[in-house]
């Protein structure tokens, strides 16, 4: 297979690297909005290298990968639904809530696949704790607790443009809690504080939030978010049950520390990055989308499902301006 990838920063090179490895990908042909930094990568991995988008998209491709800044994803998978060539787009497809919008209508319009790179939806914890609960070995489902937690903040340039911590950071809780549970988020109450740099809410973000959701069928989910996680990079769920409870995420590299005594667990290392607490997470969404472009699958992580996770951001964002619960028949897009 012949596989093109725009943008090659930190994940987008990464992502380079992933795809030449696998054994069905014979060529990756890379492009970025910087032209000198995608020949360098190129050269560095082995790969093809194209001038441009439009270039890339026209040498026979079987399969595009979107990497760039997020102000990109929009207009490149426009153009990849116009090429016909099956796609995958990081998250999120677009930086509003009105364009994701449009971007899923258009996408239903279409028959060319958009695989929308949500990975913890690869990750093997949170798979088995999604067929935890469609076996019904935990009974019914009454109470989630997910949490995101950065050990450092991002750049300070990063923040006004992320689009909040809960459209940055929670927008993988909320896609895989409907993963995980098969229910959609009905109402939300939302908010947040700052105790770290002064660019945060200078921005007119927070640092650290929280979120309660209520979901179709009344169970309760608790979530969390930091960017000042010192401990390590923190990222887990909690399913309780009538019968039953499991984690995803309480290993060894768990960034807590017992204070009971005669405890050792965790015996670390810690992780540092959300690149190192998925690493395989996100070989395997790539390995997946070979069979999306190949036909053999469809979409394991549509545009609509990355609309419904955008939704519930939104209704965060205004929960905690507004300092209300806010029903998700509010939001627009249902």
């Amino acid at each position: 297979m012949r596989i093109g990838l725009a943008g090659v920063g930190r994940i987008g090179a990464f992502h380079a690297q992933t795809l030449a490895a696998l054994e069905e990908v014979d060529t990756v042909v890379v492009t970025d909005a910087d032209p000198a930094l995608a020949e360098h990568v190129a050269l560095e991995q082995g790969l093809e290298y194209a001038p441009d988008v439009a270039a890339l998209l026209a040498s026979g491709l079987d399969g595009f990968v979107i990497a760039t800044a997020t102000p990109g994803h929009a207009p490149l998978i426009r153009l990849g639904l116009a090429a016909e060539v099956p796609t995958f787009c990081e998250k999120p497809v677009a930086a509003t809530l009105e364009e994701t919008i449009e971007l899923a209508a258009l996408a239903r319009r279409s028959s060319v696949p958009v695989h929308v790179g949500f990975q913890r939806r690869f990750d093997v914890g949170y798979r088995h704790a999604r067929a935890a609960v469609d076996s019904g070995e935990l009974g019914f489902v009454h109470s989630v607790r997910a949490m995101t937690h950065d050990q450092d903040p991002p750049h300070p340039a990063y923040v006004p443009t992320s689009g909040g911590i809960f459209r940055d950071c929670n927008v993988h809780d909320f896609d895989v809690i409907r993963f995980v549970t098969g229910r959609e988020v009905a109402t939300v109450y939302a908010t947040g504080a700052n105790k770290g740099a002064a660019f945060f809410g200078e921005a007119g973000d927070v640092d650290t939030a929280a979120a309660l959701l209520t979901l179709d069928d009344g169970t309760l989910v608790t979530v969390s978010s930091t960017r000042y996680n010192g401990a390590g990079h923190d990222v887990r769920m909690e399913v309780m049950g009538e019968k039953g409870a499991v984690a995803v995420g309480l290993d060894d590299s768990l960034a807590l520390r017992s204070m009971e005594e005669g405890v050792d667990f965790p015996h670390g290392p810690q992780k540092h990055s959300f690149m190192e607490r998925f690493l395989p997470a996100y070989r395997a969404e790539l390995t997946a989308f070979l069979d999306v472009a190949a036909g053999r699958a469809p979409s394991p992580c549509t545009v609509d499902d990355a609309l419904a996770a955008f939704r519930t951001a939104e209704a965060c964002e205004l929960s905690r301006a507004e300092r209300r619960p806010v029903d998700l028949t509010e939001i627009k897009g249902a």
